[in-house]
This record gives C-alpha cells, sequence and structure tokens, in this order.
C-alpha cells in the first residue's frame, strides 16, 4: 500500500472504526508521522464533530425510537451505528437506513421487540419526504368507467410504502407525533400485541402513515407491483367497497391517477420485510 492509500485508509479508520478496536487505535500513529501539525488538528476537530453529526442526523430520521428509549440511549445508539455502519455517501440524510437491521441484533434492546418495526416505519416516513414529486390527475380517473380493467392500475403517491407488523406500529408512531392514539392507548395495543400494517406516502410534501384495512391487506401490494386492477381486486373480500375506499385513497393523496398497467407506468414495489 502506498502513502496516499494508507493516509486515506487512517483516516478512514480513524474516523469510523469502534472506539478501542486495533483499527481505530492504530490510526492515529499513522496518520501523525504523515500529517502536518495544523492539518493534525484540523482532523481532530472534525474527529470530535463525527458523533454530534450523527446524532443529529439519526435523530432527523427517527424522532420516535429517540422518545421510547430516552436521548441518551439514543446517542450512544447513533454514535454506535456510526461505527458499525459507517455512512456510504456525503448526503448524512442517507445515513440510518441499517437501523433497524441494528436494533433487531441489539441483544441490550431485545426487551423492546417492537423497536426494529418502529424503525422500519420511521424510515420509510424519511424517504418519502425525499421522493420525487408528482401532480395529481384526476380526469384520469374517467377511464375506470370507459376502459378495459384489466389494462389498467392505480398510480399511487410518492414513497408509497407497506411495513406489516405483529406490534402495532403505527399507533406508536403515531402516538407520539400527533397525539392520536394517546400514548396509555398505543401503550395498552402493545401489550394486547395487536399487529398494524403501516402504509407510508407522501401528501403534498408531508409524509403520512395510517394502518392500513384489514380487507385492504391485499389490494395495496397488489397495486405496489403494479397489478391490472381486476388481478388488484381479487386479492379483496368480496364485500369490500371499492368506490368507498378509492374516495378515501384519493381524498388523502394515497391514490394520484389511473395508469396503464405497461411497464412505464408501474408503481415501484416497496415493501419493508420484517428484519
Amino acid at each position: 500500500m502506498n502513502t496516499l492509500m494508507l493516509q486515506q485508509q487512517s483516516l478512514l479508520d480513524a474516523l469510523f472504526a469502534r472506539p478501542g478496536s486495533p483499527r481505530a487505535t492504530g490510526a492515529p500513529h499513522h496518520l501523525h508521522t504523515r500529517l502536518e501539525t495544523h492539518a493534525s488538528r484540523g482532523f481532530m476537530a472534525y474527529q470530535a464533530n463525527g458523533h454530534a453529526l450523527a446524532e443529529r442526523s439519526l435523530m432527523a430520521a427517527y424522532p420516535v425510537i429517540a422518545q421510547l428509549i430516552g436521548r441518551d440511549n439514543f446517542n450512544a445508539l447513533a454514535r454506535d451505528l456510526w461505527h458499525s455502519e459507517p455512512p456510504r455517501c456525503g448526503d448524512l440524510a442517507q445515513w440510518g437506513d441499517a437501523l433497524p437491521v441494528f436494533l433487531a441484533n441489539s441483544e441490550q434492546l431485545a426487551e423492546v421487540p417492537y423497536l426494529p418495526d418502529v424503525a422500519q416505519v420511521e424510515w420509510a416516513l424519511h424517504r418519502a419526504a425525499g421522493a420525487p414529486d408528482a401532480e395529481p390527475d384526476m380526469a384520469s380517473f374517467a377511464r375506470l368507467s370507459s376502459e378495459d380493467p384489466e389494462s389498467l392500475t392505480l398510480r399511487l403517491a410518492p414513497g408509497t410504502a407497506l411495513i406489516p407488523s405483529a406490534w402495532p406500529v403505527v399507533s406508536l408512531v403515531t402516538a407520539h407525533t400527533t397525539g392520536e392514539p394517546t400514548l396509555a392507548e398505543a401503550g395498552q395495543r402493545v401489550r394486547d400485541r395487536v399487529g398494524e400494517t403501516a402504509v407510508v406516502w407522501r401528501q403534498g410534501w408531508r409524509p403520512c402513515v395510517a394502518a392500513c384495512p384489514a380487507n385492504a391487506l391485499g389490494l395495496l401490494p397488489a397495486l405496489l407491483r403494479g397489478a391490472a386492477l381486476t388481478d388488484a381486486l381479487g386479492q379483496v373480500p368480496a364485500d369490500f367497497d371499492f368506490s368507498d375506499w378509492l374516495t378515501q385513497a384519493v381524498h388523502s393523496g394515497l391514490v394520484l391517477g389511473v395508469a396503464n398497467t405497461s411497464p412505464q407506468t408501474l408503481n415501484t414495489p416497496h415493501t419493508e420485510d420484517n428484519p
């Protein structure tokens, strides 16, 4: 390894290697023997800010997780994730996607088993906030009464995602963000092991989350796959009121219009798997 490559690797080790590890303890020696004094001081200042950046960045994406485990524990978690899963690009808003799996593998947090699923919902909301813009096409709904439904599908809002869970993940998130339900009610649902499937989408500029109705659990995954309406409606109970569901979905901004089932117009599938 040449000198430049060794310096680069030592810098990365010093910034991101877990404190106390051989990589972390060896990095300063390699750096200080190669860097000028003023450059070394600049590096140390950047290193000191690394953990603060990790805490702020993760807090922006996971405010509910922070409330559930407490700010001090969350900051320690952010620092640990910073060293275990360092950023892969310069935009720290893209960092933190590994937290659900990290939580699922944490022995210390095993007694709070719903945290990974809550984190999945929060990351889906974070992603939805940065999803591409899309305008509703209200005129396209007329196609439902004039064209073959086998050639049509519904166009869903940017960032739409489904997160199935054995825990009341929507209740836990919204109890902390909107106050509905109350924290006491959300806690009771946890004790009762009430499972919820979260639907995440973006309405205008606002990321939204709601519990998927039980009778629509087969419909939304099919629409996310870009299935034709006839196929998607084949996944719901016989008494499913499609007209009522569609009215609510359009009003909430979940459904933006009607589209052909061609590859160019299919929705991008985004159903989260549990860690």
